[in-house]
């Protein structure tokens, strides 16, 4: 079938990608991509070394200003801005967006970085002006997130929240990364998801091991999550960066 047979968007951009394309095509494309993926991560750590380490915010785009965990997620970004931590989020609308505006509030940085999606993303007003940076590559930006935060806070979200969250475990796990405190929000939303890992994973299969569940922590209020990256960074005589 061609392009034009088919009906819906959708259809058309799987038809799209798997066109048929010459080895000339094929090799300048991939050129290319490698000068622009090049550009996103110069850029990226330009901008995020002026601004210095913060604390991770990861959570869905899809919930509403006035969902508890929205309403939550601010609180938590006021605490940490008035702790001393910068806060990033992926920039976008929903838990990203609470989490800027709350940073924002408590007098904090705030950082935004924005993927380029079909739906979904589009950039918070709660942002600092010269911290909002856009890309086009999830890889990209997920190195940014891990390479300039101190912390991780994990709100309740769908497939692209866990592929941060399990991004962060795995690179602590396999000492990749130093062992910055992962710390997941709602007990209610992430119990299934955990008893999971124990008993199937750790007990059952035995793929992962018994200490790696001491990698995170469950906890429901925005004094628990300071009260989690404190306590880290007493124990190893630490500061916050700004």
């Amino acid at each position: 079938m061609k392009l034009q047979d088919f009906d819906n968007d959708e259809d058309k951009v799987i038809q799209d990608k798997f066109k048929r394309k010459t080895w000339n095509e094929i090799r300048t494309n991939d050129s290319w991509a490698i000068f622009k993926i090049m550009s996103e991560f110069v850029n990226g750590y330009e901008n995020m070394a002026r601004i210095g380490p913060c604390v991770s915010i990861f959570g869905s785009a899809r919930t509403k200003p006035e969902d508890k965990y929205y309403l939550l997620a601010e609180k938590i970004a006021y605490k940490i801005s008035k702790a001393g931590y910068g806060v990033i989020t992926g920039g976008g609308p929903g838990i990203m967006e609470a989490s800027n505006k709350g940073a924002q509030l408590g007098g904090g940085t705030s950082v935004g970085l924005n993927i380029a999606l079909p739906f979904e993303q589009h950039f918070n007003p709660y942002i600092d002006g010269d911290k909002n940076l856009n890309f086009d590559y999830f890889f990209v930006r997920k190195v940014m997130f891990v390479k300039y935060s101190q912390g991780f806070v994990v709100m309740p979200g769908g497939f692209g929240t866990m592929d941060e969250l399990f991004e962060a475990l795995t690179l602590i796990q396999t000492k990749k990364i130093g062992k910055f405190p992962i710390i997941l929000v709602g007990t209610a939303f992430w119990s299934g998801l955990i008893d999971w890992i124990r008993t199937v994973l750790v007990e059952k299969e035995q793929t992962v091991h018994l200490e790696d569940l001491d990698l995170y922590k469950i906890v429901d209020t925005e004094d628990e999550v300071v009260d989690v990256l404190d306590k880290f960074y007493k124990k190893y005589d630490l500061t916050p960066n700004f």
